[in-house]
């Protein structure tokens, strides 16, 4: 049976371009990280080029002042020090705009990505890949390149040298490089599978972190402390020793350069010794002293080069994680279709519908027809798919078949931004942002402050702001935390009646009121459902029964739909529901 091939494997440059978009803003930055290196690789060999006339000519008959050597000694190393200096400002300048440019793109790469992205991965996995691995995988490639650019420099300059002070011997030093190669060559690529597994390794340890953050008074309810902490235990426990195999494999670079380095060193010496006493490298003993110096400075940009392949492949395995989710999770997409303000009127036709092509149908051929201005409410047993129904409509969800119209025109037809205007949406699951409460009811939107005010007073939310210490610039913590339960769904109520959009959903809107706030607010809300559509999911009957029109949905299809009184008489699966939830 024949199989494909599987795709080959990226060299390093192809990895390394994958980067090039993202450096254009910052070519002056590596123009001048490029001079810099380029100036202080120059003034490597000048320093065991010194050595011959120093003890051929210092020590006897010299042609020069003394006090050219401290001038010439301290001149070189300053201008090695502002090289190095240059080099790795103008570095670190151009990758902190890259870091800039690759990290914007992901955040408008995760604000457009399709719904299905976000249940793929957690929370704590794209927040790992947006904020710490573009930078920390940034930061270890702009060390690693930049020893990288400045020890190659280095180590071309004093082969040059070698080469003009004795080429024979400079040729042995050549026979280095092949097999210092092929060490490189195999731990890069047993360090890059390594930098792969220790990433999710990582991202699974945040995950546990994550759940009992967000799960903490389940866990503390139920005694689950020790379970979790083993489960934490045995993620870290798989992270630490791929950690340990990464550092072996890491350590191992240096010590086998190194002696690769003896090996070539020691073999150079005995053979200039042997062919002429003190006078090897070139017939005097500053010319031999000075091969070998220029010889021993060599190894360590070697050292320093074996020394870059660990941070190169982690680094470049982080940043990568980023663009791969960018190249590999889509947009989404969306027609042109604008007309400003839609009437509101919504059709489904024959819709389909599975989460999983190996899972039951969440909607099985519903059709449904909702007026312009029209109350309907979903109602069914639990996943009967009313809450699909209503995801569907801002496109959270895509359609397996059939189609979903507003307005006679198919949602696939209607610019993203242009749709979502349509609906505001208020659902069990309450969702605000630690910002302030003015904040979070315009939710970027211009808006005046009246009309901020106007919305909390409609949600019966008005008199608490006004008792905050900032009143509505107060910042109200982390997903509310500041608020209780009613009155983070009455600020979510507000939030929808401040967007004053056509097509009100409201998915439990009431859940967490008392009795008492759920009457006011669903006086409120009776008043801002006149002259929209509006969709109201609901469990608790009681809160539908002046609805226009109720269509009760079971096993993804409408199994019946009419007014409240007419659905009671007819004896079907709304009666029964009522009849469980009365005691009827």
């Amino acid at each position: 049976m024949w199989l494909p091939m599987p795709p080959p494997t990226p060299t390093l440059l192809q990895r390394l371009a994958r980067l090039k978009p993202y450096l254009r803003s910052g070519r002056r930055g590596l123009i001048l990280a490029g001079l810099g290196a380029l100036v202080g690789a120059a003034t490597e060999p000048v320093i065991p080029a010194l050595m011959q006339p120093l003890l051929d000519q210092g020590f006897g008959q010299r042609s020069w002042p003394l006090w050219w050597v401290p001038v010439v000694i301290i001149g070189l190393f300053a201008i090695r020090g502002l090289a190095g200096f240059i080099a790795q400002y103008g570095l670190a300048w151009a990758a902190q705009r890259a870091v800039l440019a690759l990290r914007q793109d992901l955040f408008n790469h995760l604000l457009a990505a399709p719904t299905g992205l976000f249940t793929r991965q957690s929370a704590s996995q794209l927040t790992n890949t947006v904020v710490y691995e573009v930078q920390q995988g940034t930061t270890m490639l702009v060390s690693a390149l930049l020893t990288l650019a400045k020890d190659s420099l280095t180590l071309v300059a004093l082969l040059g040298y070698l080469l003009w002070l004795n080429w024979q011997l400079t040729l042995l030093v050549g026979l280095l490089f092949p097999a210092l190669a092929f060490v490189m060559r195999q731990l890069g690529r047993r360090l890059r599978s390594l930098s792969v597994a220790s990433q999710q390794a990582t991202d699974e340890l945040a995950y546990v972190v994550e759940e009992n953050v967000l799960a903490w008074r389940i866990v503390r309810l139920h005694g689950a402390e020790s379970a979790q902490a083993q489960r934490f235990t045995g993620r870290g426990e798989r992270l630490r020793r791929l950690m340990m195999k990464y550092t072996t494999a890491s350590a191992a670079i240096t010590p086998l350069t190194q002696v690769l380095a003896a090996c070539a060193l020691s073999t150079v010496v005995v053979i200039a010794l042997w062919q002429s006493t003190g006078t090897g490298a070139g017939g005097t003993v500053g010319s031999f002293v000075a091969f070998i110096t220029a010889m021993l400075m060599i190894i360590a940009p070697l050292r320093h080069l074996s020394d870059v392949v660990a941070p190169i492949t982690r680094g470049l395995a982080a940043v990568e994680r980023g663009l791969d989710l960018m190249e590999q999770t889509p947009r989404e997409t969306g027609g042109r279709h604008d007309p400003g303000r839609a009437r509101g009127e919504i059709v489904l036709e024959d819709v389909h519908l599975r989460y999983r092509d190996d899972g039951l149908p969440a909607l099985d051929g519903l059709s449904l027809t909702v007026g312009a201005g029209e109350t309907v409410a979903l109602v069914g047993p639990s996943g009967a798919g009313k809450s699909t129904v209503v995801n569907l409509l801002p496109r959270f969800v895509e359609l397996s078949a059939g189609r979903v119209l507003l307005d006679g025109v198919p949602l696939a037809d209607w610019d993203q931004h242009a749709l979502r205007r349509q609906f505001a949406l208020v659902s069990q699951d309450v969702v605000l942002f630690n910002d302030s409460v003015a904040a979070n009811v315009s939710l970027g939107a211009d808006v005046p402050r009246e009309r901020i005010q106007q919305a909390l007073a409609s949600a019966q939310l008005l008199d608490f702001v006004n008792s905050l210490p900032q009143g509505m610039d107060t910042v109200i913590g982390h997903n509310g935390g500041e608020l209780s339960g009613g009155q983070r769904q009455r600020l979510a109520i507000a939030r929808a009646i401040c967007k004053d959009a056509p097509v009100l959903i409201l998915d439990e809107a009431t859940s967490a009121l008392d009795s008492e706030s759920e009457r006011a607010v669903q006086a409120a809300l009776e008043v801002l459902m006149k002259g929209r559509t509006t969709l109201v999911v609901a469990h608790r009957l009681s809160t539908i029964e002046h609805a226009d029109r109720v269509v009760a949905i079971e096993a993804g299809r409408v199994a019946e739909q009419g007014p409240h009184a007419a659905l009671l008489q007819q004896g079907g699966l709304y009666a029964r529901l009522h009849a469980m939830q009365f005691k009827t």
